[in-house]
């Protein structure tokens, strides 16, 4: 089995920006970069969100799926994600509930997934329009969070902050669609 391929590649960039988007957030005061912290950060994610586009893409286009990339890219995904949850929470530019409901969702829907492929249903927690809708609308609140600086009128924060929760709202109602499916699945098995 060969892990090396170009999809897998991706995806670890994707993870080796982690520390490059943490970091952005704790240049020196005097930095001349900490003044456009937020713009590089934004950048940071925004060059992660299209990799992780990218990496399926490729995998699907050059026959290099891999048993390690489907393992390694959702993983890269949470990481990148409960990241910048976590600068944004530290920063003061969402709160703790949000933050929570949108972790524990990716830990539970994992644990699900997880758990259904051990009862030989890993087709029972397929990803949804809710879930991929989710996914769209927080990744683009996170963009704004990250930038968080208003643009000419546009108060990119104040639009970033509504996008999360209402990305925070399809969080939960995105689990409790797979919940009910899994539940659904269960009961047709035994």
């Amino acid at each position: 089995m060969n892990i090396i391929n170009i999809p897998n590649v991706i995806t670890l960039f994707r993870i080796a920006l982690i520390p490059l988007l943490v970091i952005t957030f704790y240049f020196p005061d005097e930095s001349l970069l900490m003044k456009d912290r937020n713009f590089i950060a934004t950048i940071i994610f925004l060059i992660a969100a299209i990799t992780d586009w990218l990496d399926g893409f490729l995998a699907r286009k050059l026959s290099q799926s891999s048993d390690f990339g489907a393992f390694l890219d959702p993983v890269a995904d949470k990481l990148i994600v409960i990241s910048a949850l976590l600068l944004l929470l530290e920063f003061g530019r969402i709160g703790s509930v949000v933050a929570l409901i949108i972790i524990g969702r990716e830990f539970a829907i994992s644990s699900l997934r997880e758990w259904m492929a051990k009862l030989g249903q890993a087709g029972g927690v397929a990803v949804a329009f809710i879930g991929k809708l989710k996914t769209t609308i927080q990744m683009i609140a996170i963009l704004f969070l990250l930038y968080y600086e208003d643009i000419g009128i546009i108060p990119i924060g104040q639009i970033g902050l509504i996008m999360i929760y209402i990305a925070a709202f399809l969080t939960l109602a995105s689990m409790l669609y797979y919940l009910k499916i899994s539940i659904r699945t269960l009961k047709n098995i035994k």
